[in-house]
């Protein structure tokens, strides 16, 4: 079988692409010519009029296309270690001269008489016009049209990209398998595969372009959901654990439990009881704000899964978390005939050898752990469940070397990170997503106020006042820059002058993620026991405290975090009946971030500040996929093609379980991904 040229075309076919530009190219992620086609231009410059030089509008300050001859060329040296170049361009209208700075080598570009195409803005300096650093192409417009900008890394032009491309978009017309064509005619091809991404790279107008990209954004979105579908089919032929309806462990659980479940819970367990009674395994994500009680809904799944006859896991990604799950899990289970235990780095080494050999022979129901629980020495007799708190913390590999531990075991994913909609459909559609909307009982919504220095000492005021009345409060250090030595020299600093000058008269207490695991552990126990009254902290709190005492979160330099992680961290509050408060302490600054202060301030639904979140900040930048195991997207944006991707995720639904082929599926998401989704299809 001949090997495709889609995936052995390296981008050094193409002429002027040596060693040097393919290492240049590499950094940009593009090594390979289709590769080149789908790295598109984050941008376009309007060159679809070319202004004659004498009558280009100085106060428009907007860039120009200008074109004419080469007259004078002069190399200037005012001081040592600094070049002028200035070329005179001239057209029967007027003058402008090009300078560039300490760039000799483009002299070699010009010679006197020769056509050039000037791209950039012209300004009026020392009584003549001037047009600074322009981009330069050999020759008059060949209907330019709005011209690419690529991103860059250094060394590589946008001249050298842009013809590049070109080139690689010639050698695509006369083979075909360059381009990553759709498994199958989609309802959105309207153009010949290669004149939609020449219009993308080279549009004659805004309209022709976006023409091309939902075109091509469609395609995209059609494999990568043919993609989960295919998946989703294949998970559907395994074999699962089918289990009963439930008995009498499950009665005494609902029994002696000391609550009420909320609506969001019981409509949650019933969807996962659903699915644990079936003959496939199942996969599925709970989300949950802060504090909407997931812990409860896993603790009644892993009971379901031990009352047939199995054993569950549940892995956290902090040593802090997994011994809060444990500590939960012992008060929900009391007087059970369930056996749970907790295995951690930091369980010593005689514990730890009994503790794998209880859970070789099955004495162990339930195993709370870290990622310790994917180390080759932990087997279980039969593994049934796997519950994954705060998923997106691991990796894809970590979460599947726990699920390989049991034959098709149910899969349970928690996140109290809200996804958004647009998000769900993307990165999970091949999971049953159950959602947690309201919070439990007794609940106060966390009172929050965006303020500046100014009121600080108003801060410390109500903070003593609110210690004194016995109860505790969090204070999150700003983040300084993305160092940790740094962030720690800040944290350590305002730890020292709250303890000594603001709040004598309380004991104080540090955390940060360069601590120690037993030592954090330590300061932690203390604050939840009471014996610490402030507990001074980085982010590193952001998950894993349940303290309902603690009713006051002050975020100092709140103008440094993010959306989502402010609200996790105004989670850490509010957790018991006492009215909470969320103070975020920020500078003035850009318009977004005054925005997103904003948002915290009148927001408190997890799933409504998701979506604000997402708009702000973008796909690219939230957790989902490259943890999920999903290539990056071309053309296709989550954000605004949610349209798009609905249509596509029904219409590759209907193609793969109508047709059943899996052939052109595979073949089509080799040629557009290369080998990226072949591991999450064979997971």
């Amino acid at each position: 079988m001949t090997r495709s040229i889609f995936m052995d075309s390296s981008i050094r076919r193409l002429p002027g692409i040596g060693v040097r530009r393919e290492k240049l190219f590499a950094r940009l992620g593009v090594t390979t010519i289709p590769a080149l086609l789908q790295y598109f231009p984050r941008d376009y410059e309007d060159r679809s009029h070319v202004v004659p030089i004498g009558r280009a509008d100085l106060e428009r300050k907007e860039p120009v296309l200008v074109c004419g001859r080469v007259g004078t060329i002069q190399e200037v040296r005012p001081r040592r270690g600094m070049t002028i170049l200035k070329v005179v361009l001239h057209d029967e209208t007027g003058a402008v001269e090009m300078t560039w700075f300490n760039q000799p080598f483009k002299k070699k570009q010009f010679h006197t008489g020769m056509t050039v195409s000037a791209f950039g803005r012209i300004e009026w300096n020392y009584g003549r016009r001037q047009m600074n650093t322009p981009d330069v192409e050999e020759g008059e417009p060949q209907g330019q049209g709005f011209m690419p900008l690529y991103g860059l890394t250094d060394g590589l032009r946008q001249s050298d990209v842009r013809k590049a491309v070109r080139q690689a978009l010639t050698l695509a017309r006369t083979e075909q398998d360059l381009l990553p064509a759709p498994c199958r005619p989609t309802s959105h091809s309207r153009f010949p595969l290669v004149e939609a991404y020449e219009m993308m790279h080279f549009p004659k107008s805004r309209e022709e372009q976006e023409k091309a990209r939902e075109q091509l954004a469609y395609e995209e979105l059609f494999d990568m959901q043919a993609g989960l579908c295919l998946r989703r089919r294949r998970e559907g032929r395994r074999q699962g654990i089918k289990c009963g309806p439930n008995g009498p462990l499950l009665k005494q659980f609902f029994d002696q439990l000391p609550f009420a479940l909320t609506r969001g819970q019981t409509c949650a367990f019933l969807d996962i009881q659903n699915d644990m009674e079936g003959e496939v395994p199942m996969q599925r994500l709970v989300q949950g704000d802060v504090g909407s009680g997931k812990t409860v809904v896993a603790a009644l799944a892993l009971a379901k899964i031990v009352e047939n006859g199995y054993q569950g896991a549940l892995m956290a990604p902090t040593e802090i978390l997994a011994s809060q799950h444990y500590e939960e899990f012992i008060r929900l289970f009391q007087g059970l005939p369930v056996r749970i235990a907790l295995l951690t780095g930091r369980t010593g080494a005689r514990d730890r050898v009994q503790l794998l050999e209880d859970l070789q022979s099955g004495a162990v129901q339930i195993l709370i752990g870290t990622h310790a629980l994917i180390q080759d020495d932990v087997q279980f007799a039969a593994l049934g469940l796997v519950v994954t708190d705060e998923q997106h913390r691991f990796g894809v590999r970590q979460r599947e070397a726990l699920q390989k531990k049991g034959r098709a075991p149910h899969t349970l994913y928690m996140t109290a990170t809200p996804i958004p909609r647009t998000l769900t459909l993307s990165l999970y559609g091949d999971l049953d997503i159950s959602s947690i909307r309201d919070l439990p009982p007794g609940r106060q919504v966390v009172k929050t106020y965006a303020v500046g220095e100014s009121m600080r000492r108003r801060i410390y005021a109500f903070m003593e006042k609110t210690m004194k009345a016995g109860q505790q409060c969090y204070v999150v250090c700003p983040l300084v820059e993305e160092s940790e030595n740094v962030d720690l020299q800040a944290a350590t600093a305002l730890y020292d002058q709250l303890r000594t000058s603001v709040f004598p008269r309380f004991r104080c207490g540090l955390v940060h993620g360069k601590m120690a695991g037993k030592e954090k552990e330590a300061v932690m126990e203390a604050f939840s026991r009471g014996e610490i009254q402030l507990l001074v902290a980085t982010s590193v709190i952001e998950v894993g405290v349940n303290v309902p005492n603690a009713t006051i979160m002050l975020i100092d330099g709140a103008e440094r975090f993010g959306l989502a992680q402010l609200h996790q961290l105004r989670g850490r509050v509010g957790r018991g009946s006492l009215q909470a408060y969320c103070i975020l302490l920020a500078k003035k600054g850009s318009e977004e971030t005054r925005q997103r202060l904003h948002y915290m301030e009148t927001i408190h639904d997890g799933f409504a500040l998701s979506e604000k979140d997402l708009l702000l900040r973008g796909a690219g930048q939230l957790f989902g996929y490259a943890q999920h195991g999903l290539p990056d997207l071309h053309a296709a944006d989550i954000i605004r093609d949610v349209a798009l991707l609905s249509e596509a995720r029904e219409e590759a639904a209907s193609f793969v379980n109508g047709h059943g082929a899996e052939e052109p599926v595979l073949r089509a998401l080799k040629r557009r991904f290369g080998g990226s989704f072949q591991k999450l299809l064979n997971n």
